[in-house]
């Protein structure tokens, strides 16, 4: 009988870690492909638009979750209020995130989001006190040293395929990382009494209204001209909603619960080079090969500062995490 529940056990928990890794994969490249499509989208939808339907569509697609949570009592009654804060920090940083696709091509873009390990330590510093000790420690101050080393050359150099660097775009592109950092931090610290599936349905109702009314307000045409778009443009609104924002969440929380935040956050870091490979075939994105080398050392650097010793590292690893949706 022993044998036969140690068996089991090992065998449920192979097939824990097999789904940790393939929602992982599922994850990083759903993630990867949603500022490809952002790119091409800027070239047919204005960015206030995009924010406005793709997050609607998501909101419905997470609203269930809301309403199953209120029949079943399971919705706090300080949720909402609580939810405030993060969901302007996401606005925030998803309204960035969409306009710099109309600057800039979507390699430098993510890589410029890889900023927001930097953003996250300053703030948690000042906001979450009892994290300072990994934030001081030598392996999180070196691993922060070695990401700027890498991502400095990279976000200077610019994209190689064009004559000048884009300041509009690489200021957009880190206006983004601080706010999808002080996003994750605001979910820290606003929302980790609650489930975080649930704390995310809220925060994407909130987000989702926000956005809307942006787009009423400064949208082209107050975004109703998106029902005449094409079928296939549609279809890429869609699809990057449904992969980036509805979806992705949901194989992002299953990675890190069979398979750790740390080894979830580390393999996330690839997806800039995802992204940037892709973006050299469809829009003639290309990166010095001393770009593609400090890429690799900003990677090692992100590594040091995710794998820190202490509780409080897989604090920073989540806040570090979410966003680029």
């Amino acid at each position: 009988m022993l044998n036969l529940a140690s068996t089991a056990a090992a065998a449920t928990r192979r097939l824990g870690l097999s789904t940790g890794i393939i929602c992982l994969s599922l994850t990083l490249l759903g993630w990867s492909t949603v500022p490809l499509f952002l790119r091409h989208l800027s070239e047919h939808v204005d960015f206030w638009t995009n924010n406005g339907w793709r997050y609607g569509a998501s909101a419905l697609f997470w609203l269930p979750v809301v309403i199953w949570a209120w029949r079943k009592a399971r919705l706090p009654a300080g949720i909402w209020r609580d939810a405030v804060i993060p969901s302007l920090a996401n606005i925030g940083g998803q309204a960035a995130f969409t306009a710099a696709f109309h600057e800039m091509n979507p390699g430098l873009v993510t890589f410029g989001l890889r900023t927001q390990l930097i953003w996250v330590a300053l703030g948690a510093w000042f906001l979450v006190p009892t994290e300072r000790p990994i934030i001081a420690s030598r392996r999180y101050l070196i691993g922060a040293g070695i990401l700027l080393a890498g991502l400095l050359p990279i976000l200077l150099g610019g994209d190689a395929s064009l004559s000048e660097l884009n300041g509009t775009g690489l200021t957009l592109s880190i206006l983004c990382a601080v706010g999808y950092g002080f996003y994750g931090l605001s979910v820290r610290r606003c929302m980790h009494t609650y489930n975080p599936i649930i704390a995310f349905a809220v925060i994407c109702q909130l987000t989702a209204a926000g956005l809307i009314v942006l787009m009423l307000f400064f949208g082209r045409d107050r975004g109703m001209y998106v029902p005449q778009l094409s079928g296939m443009l549609l279809a890429e609104l869609g699809i990057s909603a449904f992969i980036g924002i509805a979806a992705g969440h949901v194989f992002y929380y299953i990675s890190i619960a069979r398979i750790g935040v740390v080894i979830t956050s580390g393999v996330l870091q690839l997806q800039p080079f995802i992204v940037s490979a892709c973006s050299f075939f469809l829009f003639g994105e290309i990166f010095f090969w001393w770009q593609w080398t400090a890429g690799l050392i900003a990677v090692g650097g992100a590594y040091l500062m995710l794998t820190s010793k202490g509780s409080g590292a897989k604090q920073l690893t989540m806040a570090s995490s979410e966003g680029s949706d």
